[in-house]
């Protein structure tokens, strides 16, 4: 298998956020000739915890998407031959709540994105790191779902990210940028605490600690395929080096399991008995309950296989948020 592209100066956006620290965190570990740059906002406060693996290994750059000088300032400093486009608001309840904030943030810093790569006089390979929301409620006759199913956003975010991707698209073909557009599908991410995996595990572990009786839930009946946060982040540089441009890339786990399936789980793996209810707040206004992706295309065309098992990941998850609970006391 060849090692595709050659990569020497690469730059993430959202480098201080749960997935993209852990892109930073695989970069740094397994590319070490690579120049690496992130950007975060100016007022980020999660730089210096999700980041502490990096270290001085990233170089950081304070930076809003939704401010175009300040995107152009970085990128013509700069000049990266990669980017990896993570940075988002990135919470489907609350799009709900906030749903102008949102598309605001996610069409707009994108936009500026693109243009100031252009006005930059730079030609990088951009990874779009869109999601699977993108498809919303699908038919089960489309599942498991290809790259070809209908676009169906069933919240205000998933309509940011279809707009991100259609976007992608466009600069592809009317001016030649390498775009590659990867949707990624559910992970386990124990730096990001709105999800529900994370939720539960950080739950748990605050009952063992004795400072939460009840463990509250949303809607369990929706079902996900997993994958380890740590494969999704190296599937990530994978793509940049080998997809097509102009492409989109299913990308995901082997794991089908329903959400309550997976409380179960964690459940047997406490060091106490854990009580749950419903809670009429963690319940979406509308729901995305089946996604389960073919990733034979990106699989094919890049030769790349998970690394992680499902209990690999469970257990990164459970250590980390009893990690977090006993540092904070």
């Amino acid at each position: 298998m060849s090692k595709g592209r050659k990569i020497k100066k690469a730059l993430i956006t959202g480098a201080s956020g749960s997935g993209g620290s852990y892109l930073a965190d695989y970069i740094a570990d397994n590319h070490k000739g690579v120049d690496l740059h992130g950007i975060s906002r100016w007022h980020s406060t999660s730089a210096n915890t999700n980041l502490r693996h990096t270290g001085s290994r990233i170089k950081m750059h304070e930076c809003d998407l939704t401010d175009f000088s300040s995107v152009l300032s970085v990128l013509a400093a700069v000049k990266p031959d990669a980017i990896f486009h993570i940075a988002s608001h990135a919470n489907v309840r609350a799009s709900f709540i906030t749903p102008l904030s949102v598309i605001n943030n996610n069409i707009m810093g994108t936009a500026n994105l693109l243009e100031a790569v252009r006005a930059a006089g730079i030609d990088p390979v951009i990874q779009f790191c869109s999601t699977s929301e993108v498809y919303g409620q699908v038919d089960p006759k489309n599942v498991p779902i290809t790259e070809d199913c209908p676009i169906n956003p069933a919240s205000p975010y998933a309509v940011s990210k279809v707009t991100q991707d259609l976007l992608g698209l466009t600069y592809f073909k009317s001016y030649k940028m390498k775009i590659i557009r990867t949707r990624m599908f559910a992970y386990i991410n124990p730096r990001r605490a709105d999800l529900f995996a994370t939720s539960f595990a950080l739950q748990v572990a605050r009952i063992e600690a004795g400072i939460q009786k009840t463990l509250l839930h949303g809607n369990l009946e929706s079902v996900r395929t997993l994958i380890d946060v740590r494969d999704a982040m190296e599937s990530y540089w994978v793509a940049t080096m080998r997809c097509r441009y102009g492409e989109a890339y299913n990308i995901g786990g082997a794991t089908v399991i329903k959400v309550g399936e997976f409380l179960d789980l964690l459940k047997k793996h406490a060091k106490c008995k854990i009580v749950s209810k419903p809670d009429p707040k963690l319940f979406r206004p509308a729901d995305v309950t089946l996604q389960i992706p073919d990733t034979s295309k990106f699989r094919k065309e890049t030769g790349w296989q998970a690394r992680y098992s499902f209990e690999d990941s469970v257990k990164l998850l459970l250590d980390h948020c009893r990690e977090e609970i006993r540092k904070n006391g």
